[in-house]
């Protein structure tokens, strides 16, 4: 069994060497001088060209097959300058309502989450105590003028009594004296009465703000507390949403750009994440501080927010529209590419690439400006350029799919 196995062993690197001498006949004979004729008459028997084995030169240098390449196109046309951002919705006044008193909650008029105008009455609380204040007030008021009157009549009296002699100086003085202490009582009076009017419109607690009520935590029958300044003391808070403020922070380069936007009356959009309704508004203004740590300033649009598209605390992503550029060219941003001498782009030709130098500017919408290199008629490689050089033959179609 061992010898059948060693006698197949070397049949078979019989044959492996066979078959290489037959397919390279110079490189055995090289390795081999006395089978080299061997070789290369069993060389002769195959049907195969001996062009590699033989050192004969080909028949015809074969040619480079076309790269495929996907095209699009460089064009002229006026581009606004877009920043995209994204912002926080800001209530343009919020106000946390509080009780001035300590008093028992009466009535409570205003539903959670409810839109409310300014002046409409929320909370009534217990005011039997400061009405009762204002009646005795208006007593002693009554009371002092009674006073008045009474020192009036003693002075017209002793003025014609002392006139006649009949009565001292004194008299009348002291008259006078109690009916200028009258008019003064008088006056304590009505600013007494009218202090106690205004701490009982406190016991009315009416919205200052239109705009809508969060959670009122509040509510009949509670004892509302002056003293608690915890947020367990606030009554509800008001947002002002409508309008409503898309605060945002760019950076402080653009700070001229946004000037003249605001000036120019820019225009913003907004779109809350995760919702497909878009709120159109506008620049209202610049911060007058630029962060020093971020090197950005905070700039705010203004949304009229009629249907309450926009939320205070949302998330939006923004596009501010700082001004239309004229007459620029752009290619797709995939054109452009950045070597050792710097940014250049491939145009195609009948079917030739070329690489063109070029100087670009901002990127936007997928879009590449180009300031100087294209005159924007030109036919760009979008995909497949790093397999291109300079000349190189190339099949084209267009970014569907389709052949050029």
């Amino acid at each position: 069994m061992r010898v059948r196995r060693f006698a197949a062993l070397i049949t078979t690197a019989a044959v492996v060497v066979g078959l290489y001498a037959a397919y390279d006949p110079v490189a055995v004979g090289a390795l081999w001088p006395a089978a080299g004729p061997l070789a290369i008459r069993l060389h002769a028997l195959l049907p195969i060209g001996s062009a590699a084995g033989t050192g004969a030169a080909p028949s015809a240098t074969p040619t480079r097959p076309p790269i495929v390449v996907v095209i699009g196109h460089a064009v002229r046309k006026d581009l606004p300058w877009k920043l995209e951002e994204i912002g926080t919705a800001q209530a343009i006044a919020s106000v946390a309502l509080r009780p001035h008193f300590d008093a028992a909650v009466d009535k409570v008029l205003v539903a959670d989450g409810a839109a409310v105008k300014a002046g409409d009455t929320l909370i009534e609380l217990d005011a039997r105590q400061v009405r009762a204040q204002i009646d005795g007030a208006k007593a002693q008021l009554a009371k002092d003028q009674a006073a008045l009157e009474q020192a009036q009549r003693d002075v017209s009296r002793y003025t014609d009594l002392v006139a006649r002699a009949a009565t001292p100086q004194l008299n009348l003085d002291n008259a006078k004296t109690a009916a200028a202490s009258g008019r003064a009582a008088i006056l304590a009076d009505q600013a007494a009465i009218e202090n106690l009017q205004v701490q009982l419109g406190w016991y009315t607690v009416t919205a200052p703000i239109s705009g809508r009520v969060g959670v009122v935590s509040i509510k009949q029958g509670n004892i509302a507390k002056a003293s608690d300044n915890s947020a367990a003391g606030v009554f509800a808070t008001i947002n002002q949403i409508s309008p409503i403020y898309v605060a945002f922070s760019v950076q402080q380069s653009l700070l001229p750009s946004l000037h003249e936007a605001m000036a120019e009356g820019a225009i913003v959009e907004a779109t809350p994440q995760g919702s497909k309704l878009r709120a159109t508004g506008k620049l209202a203004l610049v911060d007058n501080s630029v962060d020093p740590t971020t090197g950005t300033i905070v700039a705010r649009a203004i949304f009229d927010n009629a249907d309450e598209a926009l939320w205070p605390g949302q998330l939006c992503n923004l596009t501010l529209t700082l001004r239309t550029e004229p007459d620029i060219v752009v290619v797709p941003r995939e054109a452009v590419l950045i070597g050792q001498s710097g940014n250049y782009v491939f145009t195609v030709v009948d079917g030739v690439a070329h690489m063109r130098p070029v100087e670009v500017g901002r990127t936007q919408s997928g879009e590449t400006i180009v300031l100087t290199g294209l005159a924007g008629d030109e036919t760009v490689v979008v995909d497949g350029a790093l397999l291109l050089t300079e000349g190189a033959r190339v099949a084209a179609r267009n970014a569907a799919g389709g052949a050029s």
